[in-house]
């Protein structure tokens, strides 16, 4: 059936508007994300010869597998990256369950709105928030020496423990949310059936509720990995200056030596051994990135 003018001039209205509406998300992506990352390639593929003379060279990716300072602070940025997304899915997923499946009406959003409210100020002014708290002569120290636990302050900032800290609370949020929205969907007939059958809460848990809400899981993790592996602010800052994060030798070698090159290479390494990591985690999960961000 051939089309009239009418349909005719429908369609190509159809087709401007969607090229309308695609227009935003095409200009985001290409301007903000694809043009800077493929420039920082070509970046990272030169070598400075000369006062503005460049030739395509693979050297600075071999520096960083060349110097163990750089690959050693990667490893550690991933591995604290991972410790900090488990703990952050530990202490979440109780809350978010919590949230999803006991409570209901005013105190269920009211819950939800304590979780939002860390997150109405600045990671700087959060993260400023907890080195008055753990500094030597913040509330924590003052609280143990009352209680009698020590007899002079302590300092407890500038160690692992405490990026760790900082690092979980920026991002409890970022793993609250995917929980909560995926426990929601998942039916309370499920659970109800599941005890009726002699399950026990544990098995309840493991059978029923972690599988349902796995997509969910999968999705806050990996939303948390990428947001712990490339924060700077709150482990330098928490850390101090021996904090060995693999973003602060990015931000040194952009901003303190000038060497571009060289932290384009250690940007595009980042965004390729943080890529391999997540691919890794789906394959260990058996989960596939479209459900998991569906």
């Amino acid at each position: 059936m051939s089309a009239g003018p009418g349909g005719s001039f429908s369609r190509t209205q159809y087709r401007l508007g969607f090229w309308l509406l695609l227009a935003p998300v095409v200009l985001w992506l290409g301007l903000l994300i694809i043009l800077p990352h493929i420039d920082m390639v070509l970046v990272s593929l030169r070598e400075r010869v000369a006062s503005r003379q460049y030739e395509f060279s693979f050297s600075n990716y071999i520096t960083f597998f060349a110097e163990p300072l750089y690959w050693n602070t990667f490893v550690r940025t991933a591995v604290m990256s991972i410790v900090a997304t488990l703990l952050t899915l530990m202490i979440a997923f109780p809350v978010s369950f919590y949230i999803a499946k006991v409570l209901s009406g005013r105190p269920k959003m009211a819950l939800f709105i304590l979780c939002l409210i860390p997150f109405w100020v600045s990671e700087l002014v959060r993260t400023y928030g907890w080195m008055i708290l753990l500094r030597e002569t913040g509330l924590i120290s003052g609280a143990l020496q009352w209680l009698g636990f020590i007899d002079q302050p302590v300092e407890l900032l500038y160690n692992d423990a405490a990026i760790m800290v900082g690092l979980i609370y920026t991002s409890m949020l970022f793993m609250v949310v995917p929980l909560v929205t995926t426990l929601d969907s998942l039916d309370n007939s499920l659970i109800e059936a599941g005890y009726d059958l002699g399950g026990s809460s544990w098995h309840v848990m493991r059978s029923i509720v972690i599988p349902h809400a796995m997509p969910g899981i999968m999705s806050g993790c990996i939303v948390v990995f990428m947001l712990t592996l490339g924060n700077y602010l709150t482990p330098t800052l928490l850390g101090g200056k021996d904090s060995l994060w693999f973003t602060e030798q990015i931000y040194t070698q952009f901003i303190t030596r000038f060497n571009w090159e060289q932290g384009a290479a250690f940007g595009i390494l980042l965004l390729v051994l943080s890529s391999l990591i997540v691919w890794a985690g789906l394959k260990v999960t058996k989960q596939s990135f479209t459900r998991v961000m569906s």
